[in-house]
């Protein structure tokens, strides 16, 4: 055989394994509003950039009449390509082939380009649309699982590992994409469950559609399972691309710093916050009037919305920022936004990311239902991930920062470099009303009045620890600032903290309370 005729043999087989499940299975993909699995990558890489790898392999099972089918790159395709001119491993699971099922080989191929990805320390992007493992395959379905689990777990905080679920992903597949960094779901498209609503019905008798048990909002507003939501998967691959332009490329790396912009913020900062204590505003509000064009990328928005975090840049370089957010709950922190916080400072801290903490909180939430959540555990959280975390890190106090939460909210006690307050600044073990009520508890019941006994003492514990000034008295914080010269005392200690070193006792690692 001529080369020419061994070329078009090869361009034969490949145009037909591209197929994937052939038309009509494609046809079915394409109804219920799904992209293929090629689409896909070619819409989330730069245009050209994509080299498959592994096209030609086929399973080895036998069992159950597995010997008589044939299922093209055994449901899963994997390569490199470039996102902005950067390298980058991708895999997706092919639901047009036997359902995007995980068997051996499957399993395999998503191994050896996770493997890639750590070798060469770039980022690993997986698509799930999978109906889980193959049952034909037995135990060697788990078995490849297992082999995915482990290495994400090696490659956490090493490379970053984005999860992008994209059709059903059930049963012990679910905890590939909980072992990464990120999670993306894409409203009636995106389904994730342990287990699904037929065998919740046999078992418990509870009927549950699959939308209301493991969607995309389920996950990106209750379980916090996902950090962005997007309605198409048009919009969830922009996401992922600007997310990538924020993150660096490995551990021992930085994220690339862009030129430099200024704020768009026309305001004053200091008009933001309420003149009454009481009442709320968005912190949003504060952090876009800091970033460079007002371009603050939030993570987990509709999750634990009593606590912001996300990415921002401040001339060019990315920080991280983590606040607390009047708006709901008044900014406190209880379980869900304890692991929200905690979990994004260490990812900050694994990848060299500077962290900002913007302060506004009355402490934690109380109440039965949260101590039996096990608030103390959750809240425990976020006290040892700032404090295990050595990246510059900052924190600008706005308004309330009493108890637990002035400590927790990367206080100088846990390591904070610099500590800055508004005037607005009320720092102090509670708020003055129950202050009050405890301290002056005697002088009040025994008062003639005890109403204007009780506003008297509220008022003198306000002049003594509602301001900053008491704290910046002891050192605790480096300087009382004006609002509207907060961008530039944060660039200041962003610059100045660049050839931070910390050193830790050695061990093997800590015992977080997870």
């Amino acid at each position: 055989m001529s080369l020419k005729k061994h070329i078009l043999d090869l361009r034969k087989r490949k145009e037909k394994i591209e197929m994937g499940g052939g038309e009509k299975a494609i046809e079915k993909q394409t109804a219920m509003g799904k992209m293929t699995a090629r689409e896909r990558i070619l819409a989330i890489l730069d245009q050209d950039s994509f080299t498959e790898y592994d096209l030609f392999v086929e399973h080895e099972a036998k069992d159950f009449g597995m010997d008589k089918k044939q299922l093209h790159g055994d449901g899963v395709i994997i390569g490199t390509g470039t996102v902005y001119g950067a390298p980058i491993c991708i895999f997706a699971q092919d639901f047009t082939v036997a359902g995007g099922s995980l068997g051996l080989m499957h399993a395999r191929k998503i191994t050896k380009i996770m493997d890639h990805a750590l070798k060469m320390r770039v980022p690993l992007i997986g698509i799930n649309d999978s109906g889980g493992a193959r049952i034909q395959e037995g135990v060697n379905s788990l078995a490849g699982y297992g082999e995915i689990f482990y290495r994400n777990t090696i490659a956490s905080g090493v490379i970053p590992q984005i999860s992008v679920i994209l059709g059903p992903c059930a049963g012990g597949a679910v905890y590939s994409p909980a072992l990464t960094d990120f999670v993306f779901v894409v409203d009636n498209i995106s389904k994730m469950f342990i287990t699904g609503p037929g065998v919740i019905k046999s078992v418990l008798g509870e009927e549950i559609s699959m939308e209301e048990l493991g969607g995309a909002r389920v996950h990106a507003e209750t379980t916090g399972n996902a950090h962005f939501f997007a309605e198409s998967e048009k919009e969830c691959f922009e996401q992922i691309k600007k997310l990538i332009t924020f993150i660096p490329w490995n551990n021992s790396t930085k994220a690339k710093e862009f030129p430099p912009k200024e704020p768009v913020f026309k305001g004053n900062l200091e008009d933001i916050i309420p003149s009454d204590p009481r009442n709320p505003y968005d912190v949003r509000d504060v952090i876009r009037g800091i970033v460079d064009e007002g371009d603050f990328f939030e993570i987990q928005e509709l999750f634990a919305a009593n606590i912001v975090i996300g990415f921002g840049r401040l001339k060019g370089q990315t920080i991280g920022f983590v606040a607390n957010q009047p708006l709901v709950l008044a900014g406190v922190l209880d379980c869900d936004s304890s692991d929200k916080a905690a979990r994004f400072i260490r990812y900050c801290d694994s990848f060299n990311i500077p962290i900002v903490t913007l302060e506004d909180m009355p402490g934690y939430l109380p109440g039965v239902d949260q101590e039996h959540a096990g608030v103390i555990r959750h809240g425990a959280k976020v006290l040892y991930a700032y404090s295990e975390a050595t990246v510059p890190k900052v924190t600008v106090i706005l308004r309330k920062a009493y108890g637990g939460g002035y400590i927790a909210m990367n206080s100088r006690h846990l390591g904070a470099d610099f500590m800055f307050a508004w005037p607005t600044a009320e720092i102090a073990v509670m708020g003055p009303e129950g202050a009050a009520n405890i301290i002056f508890k005697k002088e009040i019941e025994e008062a003639e009045d005890p109403n204007k006994m009780r506003a008297i003492k509220v008022k003198e514990y306000k002049e003594k620890f509602a301001n900053p000034y008491v704290a910046a008295a002891k050192g605790y914080i480096d300087s009382v600032i004006e609002p509207n010269d907060t961008r530039n005392i944060l660039l200041h200690a962003i610059e100045v903290s660049k050839g931070k070193e910390v050193h830790h006792p050695k061990k093997k690692h800590g015992i977080p309370p997870f």
